[in-house]
């Protein structure tokens, strides 16, 4: 449960970042820092749950519930101030690898956003329930994950 909590106050600092710095300057880096705050936190979250569905993590029923709850969370969040036009990775080169076309394509991104939002929720009800039911929700989320990154994030 304190995970679940750390991870929501990492939440609630990225969203205030996200909202109050829309006005200021340097906006676009600060949008920038809160979503890559956010992914970093998807990340994290995300690689304890595909270690322990690979085996190389050991299997923790109230771990696993409790980073599938941060994701579910982190991917209900709305990040829409996270996300200004101009923020991509041509205007802000080297800031970003995120694509124009996430602003052209509207609403692709939102219905990406949305898949990963229902993944997230699903593996929240069933990472707690045994290894298996972990490993099929984990690989809904991580096909939702790679479906966005690939038709929005740059290569390296």
């Amino acid at each position: 449960m304190r995970k679940v909590s750390i991870a929501l106050a990492g939440a609630a600092v990225v969203a205030t970042l996200a909202g109050t710095s829309a006005f200021a300057d340097g906006h676009l880096e600060k949008a920038i820092e809160a979503r890559n705050a956010q992914m970093k936190l998807y990340s994290w979250n995300l690689g304890m749950l595909g270690g322990m569905a690979k085996g190389t993590v050991e299997y923790d029923a109230a771990k696993a519930s409790a980073a599938a709850s941060n994701l579910a969370a982190l991917s209900a969040m709305s990040s829409q101030g996270m996300w200004p036009e101009g923020s991509d990775s041509f205007a802000m080169e080297g800031k970003t690898r995120a694509m124009p076309e996430i602003w052209t394509t509207y609403p692709a991104i939102s219905e990406k956003g949305a898949a990963l939002k229902d993944a997230a929720a699903k593996l929240a009800e069933v990472a707690g329930n045994g290894l298996d039911a972990l490993k099929g929700g984990v690989g809904d989320v991580g096909k939702a994950c790679g479906d966005c990154h690939k038709q929005f994030r740059m290569p390296k």
